[in-house]
């Protein structure tokens, strides 16, 4: 594609790209094309100018390259991407927008008056029947203010204040609709499903292939702890599958032959095997997007509060409007009251504000799947951390197989991997890429793989028992030995190194030593998110006490708990919530899918558990902690600013009321005054809370 350089300076460039016009499909794939090159760190695609703005370090030639070779045919774009860019959204407001202002414009500048006074009184007719109709179902609410300001207006021959008035109102809405919609259809995108491969069952084998390739009608096999990637009906298995973020339910639901099941809810338990009815992913996201519009996931306590408080203040308003008519039979102070309302600016600051920390998150990698969960961590005083993924590095690798019982190495670790590479968990997916990158094939020797969670696999292979998992698991529970004459070899094992055990017919036959290294960010992060607010910070681990140690001190924690159970971590999390702490808990693995749904806030990092991610109420896109601090700093600036608002809106409000009493300004302009606040805070509200807060905090 041919472009030219409208602007540049180092590590930023402004490009225009030489096509008559782009249609907003057409920059979402050069969008998408462009942030996939590794010299670029940000980019932003105009369609309406056919510009592109690009962030690189190094590599400018190679961007060219690569824009030089870039057709839009060629690049295939998930989806979802497409599904939940929000491009044509945010044209379709814009163009709301201008139409509305120069709609207005162009009434003013050239209708006759008589015309515009016929066009007012119909538009007041709409406002006018929601009061009615509020008052039919006995409700006084911000609708019936609204009606009241408007009527008494026309009546009173006020034309140009009822029409500024209706103006001011449609532009707030059009705001809030527009930032409500593109929240949801970024909230929605984020808990889009990106699958990559899935098993593929045929002629009684499974088989890992692309999840592009799967089509109706074919069998897919889902093992314990990942996420159904299709809707489909169960073919064989029973599993209890947790449905929460498509239905609702807080419980695990048994499925079982003929039962349905739907993409993207997760298997806690078991193993099913699925005839796919539906692959596209159009169908789990209108799903998402249905479901977050007709619940209250969305809702915050703080929402709720405004919505209740905006609706019981407007007897009081009504009650003010009537009392200063009757004690000064002023029509004008009357209507000086009336046209000032509280409720109006409260009910759309208050969703603004929690919806655009919810897109300001997305931004930031952090996807939040209600406001109700940023009002949490902003409260949270305490936050457990589990360690491996978390604390520890998300990618371990294995260093070395110590093989056992005259077992070969690589024949031990073809084994492991075999077993292994069915559960989505950083141990487990060190065994796969130390298998591949030996060049060890490991196709299919067992039979059904058993996941115990937090312990351990259980399987066959050619009719020998097969057990791989914690010392705990693989010596206590499953009273496997040590073969005889090699104690020795085995009590000498690295010891700064993490340690899978396998087993075979009772005996030990290989330990897998796992270098697990500690995040460089993790003791700087603890630190920053006590100056933040958190009192508390706490590590829970399976692994050993001698271990856990180690890694609690360099860390910095408060406390720290060793060979816990999932149960011991969702119990602690239980135990703090009863003591009136709120808990933030942070985990990436199947493990801690049970604390992360006991916690206030649950926290999943991105390369974990499909379940965790799946279960979680905020997951951070980055491979980085430093995004929990710009979490904590972005929900405690979202109560701020509503707590501001409030005070706002109750003050600027307030003096209105008495200025407009006290006959200093007209009705008029106590109207526009009160309005072009509400818009003020709406718009203040939409805009981001975060600057350099995160990474100023980062370097204290």
């Amino acid at each position: 594609m041919k472009f030219i350089i409208r602007h540049e300076i180092k590590g930023r460039m402004r490009l225009h790209m030489l096509q008559v016009c782009m249609t907003c499909e057409e920059a979402d794939i050069l969008q998408y094309y462009l942030r996939k090159l590794p010299q670029v760190t940000d980019v932003r695609v105009y369609e309406r100018t056919c510009d592109v703005v690009i962030r690189y370090e190094n590599g400018r030639a190679k961007i060219f390259q690569a824009l030089g070779e870039f057709r839009y045919s060629k690049v295939s774009v998930p989806e979802q991407v497409l599904q939940s860019s929000g491009r044509e959204l945010n044209a379709f407001y814009q163009e709301k927008l201008v139409g509305r202002v120069a709609v207005r414009a162009v009434k003013k500048l050239f209708l006759p008056y008589p015309v515009r006074v016929v066009w007012t009184v119909l538009l007041s007719l709409k406002y006018i029947g929601k009061g009615l109709g509020s008052l039919a179902k006995r409700r006084l609410e911000v609708s019936v203010l609204d009606a009241a300001a408007i009527g008494v207006s026309v009546v009173r021959g006020n034309f140009g204040t009822a029409d500024s008035v209706m103006f001011l109102l449609g532009i707030g809405e059009l705001l809030e609709a527009w930032t409500y919609r593109k929240s949801v259809s970024d909230l929605a995108g984020s808990m889009a499903l990106n699958v990559g491969k899935v098993w593929l069952r045929k002629d009684d084998q499974d088989i890992l292939i692309p999840a592009d390739d799967v089509k109706p009608g074919d069998f897919v096999v889902v093992h314990m702890g990942t996420v159904i990637p299709f809707d489909g009906v169960v073919e064989t298995g029973e599993a209890l599958v947790n449905q929460s973020s498509m239905t609702g339910e807080s419980a695990a639901v048994r499925k079982e032959r003929d039962d349905y099941v739907y993409a993207g809810t997760a298997l806690e338990e078991g193993e099913l095997c699925i005839c796919v009815k539906e692959t596209k992913g159009s169908t789990r996201y209108e799903k998402i997007v249905s479901m977050i519009e007709e619940t209250e996931k969305l809702k915050s306590a703080s929402e709720s509060r405004a919505g209740r408080l905006a609706d019981r203040l407007v007897p009081y308003t009504l009650t003010g409007t009537a009392l200063t008519w009757a004690l000064t039979r002023n029509t004008a102070k009357a209507l000086a009251v009336l046209m000032v309302d509280f409720s109006c600016a409260l009910k759309m600051a208050v969703p603004v504000s929690v919806l655009s920390a919810i897109r300001e998150a997305r931004n930031s990698n952090i996807m939040v799947k209600g406001g109700r969960y940023l009002e949490a961590v902003a409260d949270a005083r305490t936050v457990v951390f589990d360690k491996t993924g978390t604390l520890t590095k998300a990618h371990p690798a294995v260093r070395c197989v110590i093989p056992f019982d005259g077992n070969d190495a690589d024949e031990m670790l073809r084994t492991a991997a075999c077993l292994e590479e069915h559960f989505l968990h950083s141990m487990a997916k060190a065994v796969v890429d130390a298998a591949k990158q030996q060049g060890l094939e490991h196709e299919e020797l067992h039979s059904t793989v058993r996941y115990i969670v937090a312990h351990g696999i259980v399987s066959e292979i050619e009719g020998r028992r097969a057990v791989i998992g914690s010392f705990h698991f693989v010596f206590d529970d499953e009273a496997c030995v040590v073969p005889e004459g090699e104690e020795e070899k085995f009590e000498t094992l690295p010891p700064e190194y993490s340690q899978l055990y396998l087993a075979v017919d009772g005996r030990l036959s290989a330990v897998i030593c796992i270098e697990d290294p500690l995040r460089e960010e993790a003791s700087e992060v603890v630190r920053a998110l006590k100056k933040a607010g958190i009192r508390k910070a706490v590590m829970m681990t399976g692994d050993s006490g001698k271990t856990a140690a180690s890694v609690a001190s360099r860390v910095g924690v408060d406390e720290y708990y060793f060979e816990v159970l999932p149960e011991d971590k969702a119990g602690f999390v239980e135990k703090e919530k009863a003591g009136g702490h709120a808990v933030i808990m942070v985990g990436d693995g199947i493990n801690d899918s049970p604390a992360l749904s006991a916690a206030d806030a649950g926290v999943a990092i991105s390369d974990g558990a499909e379940i965790a991610r799946e279960i979680a109420d905020i997951t951070i896109g980055a491979d980085s902690l430093r995004e929990l601090v710009t979490l904590k700093l972005l929900a405690t600036k979202l109560m701020r600013r509503i707590h501001v608002n409030y005070g706002v809106i109750a003050g600027f409000n307030t003096a209105l009321i008495l200025l407009g009493v006290m006959g200093i300004i007209r009705p008029t302009t106590s109207a526009w005054l009160h309005n072009a606040s509400t818009l003020a805070i709406t718009l203040r509200s939409m805009g981001n809370l975060l600057e350099q807060d995160a990474s100023a905090a980062l370097q204290k």
